[in-house]
């Protein structure tokens, strides 16, 4: 009698603090499985958050939209390697060098996402696209980029030298095939002058 009351007991547990593969559901937040699927849908929208709530790592779809949110930490969203969904319209976010983490996460997962997200301050910037961000606009950004930001940067560092370089060695390429053509027509000039010298009679003095 006292197993099975102890089985209810965690039955109701479970309704009450529903425990998610790879962490439990925030206590702010409604998680559900929609359809069956595979992963989870984090409803966390319009509950006044300021900060991102742990979430389950199989996290498929998150709506932090309509929140007090003003930034995200670097790193926070890394740990959800199935997320596929994210929406976070509607927060005031604060756009210095702190949203480049956010930013760039959008990028690679979904440009509709970051187009509906816009600046509420710095007022110089108030209403601007985060998409729109310039570099001139969030200032030296590079001591507070993440690892992950970091590989970005590199990357791209790469690639330019990489086309740097490129277009050295055609330039290279290029005047040294027109210095080996000069050449080529100045010997085959040469070889014809001669020629000609050798074939024209010989002029005589008059005495």
């Amino acid at each position: 009698m006292s197993g099975l009351r102890f089985i209810s007991a965690v039955g109701f547990a479970t309704l009450l603090f529903p425990v998610i593969q790879g962490g439990a559901c925030p206590s702010s937040c409604s998680c559900g499985s929609p359809g069956g699927s595979r992963g989870l849908h984090v409803d966390c929208s319009s509950r006044g958050l300021r900060a991102v709530p742990g979430l389950p790592r199989d996290t498929r779809s998150l709506d932090l939209s309509n929140n007090s949110l003003s930034r995200v930490p670097a790193g926070v969203l890394d740990t959800l390697p199935g997320l596929q969904r994210l929406d976070m319209a509607g927060n005031p976010w604060h756009c210095d060098c702190h949203i480049l983490y956010l930013k760039l996460w959008l990028q690679d997962l979904s440009a509709p996402s970051l187009a509906s997200l816009r600046c509420a301050s710095p007022a110089p910037i108030r209403m601007k696209p985060l998409a729109e961000l310039t570099g001139n606009e969030l200032g030296m950004c590079k001591r507070l980029l993440p690892v992950r930001c970091l590989g970005f940067f590199w990357r791209d560092l790469i690639l330019i030298a990489g086309a740097i370089i490129t277009l050295l060695l055609v330039a290279w390429a290029l005047k040294f095939s027109k210095k080996l053509v000069c050449q080529l027509n100045l010997g085959r000039y040469g070889a014809r002058g001669r020629l000609l010298r050798r074939h024209n009679p010989k002029s005589h003095k008059v005495h």
